[in-house]
């Protein structure tokens, strides 16, 4: 299991009241939501995902997640992401998502973006605009090639 000092960046996301379920603790589907929006929102402040008209744009091929303790509202998250592996046309990024008083994660999870062309949605080489933005997120990892 990571601690937050494993990871690269931070984004806070506040639970909201509907993501709890019906047993009183946020939904698993919610997490996955969470996943996309540290990702996405860190390539959008960082410039280089343009949700409208930029090229490349990821593709998710792969995701997972391991849960180790409930999140209900209102559970301030703190959603840690790094990337463990930065390929051709592919990034691998994990999230640990933590709350307060924990220093380990309510849950870990992973996807893998395979950046493609908007219009072809064929693999494009990732440009070294990303590579250098993305290069100070990389850590070493454990996980399985992407």
């Amino acid at each position: 299991m990571s601690i937050r000092s494993d990871y690269r960046a931070m984004r806070a996301i506040p639970t909201r009241w509907m993501d709890n379920d019906a047993y009183g603790h946020v939904n698993n589907v919610v997490y996955y939501s969470w996943f996309d929006t540290a990702v996405n929102v860190w390539l959008i402040d960082a410039g280089l995902l343009d949700i409208h008209h930029g090229n490349p744009i990821g593709l998710v091929v792969e995701t997972g997640c391991r849960y180790h303790r409930a999140v209900a509202f209102p559970d301030l998250v703190e959603a840690q992401i790094r990337i463990a592996k930065l390929g051709n046309s592919s990034v691998r990024w994990e999230v640990g998502l933590f709350t307060a008083g924990h220093e380990g994660p309510a849950a870990e999870g992973h996807f893998v973006h395979v950046y493609v062309d908007r219009e072809t949605r064929r693999p494009l080489a990732l440009p070294e605009t990303w590579r250098a933005a993305l290069a100070p997120l990389v850590v070493a990892s454990d996980a399985p090639a992407a």
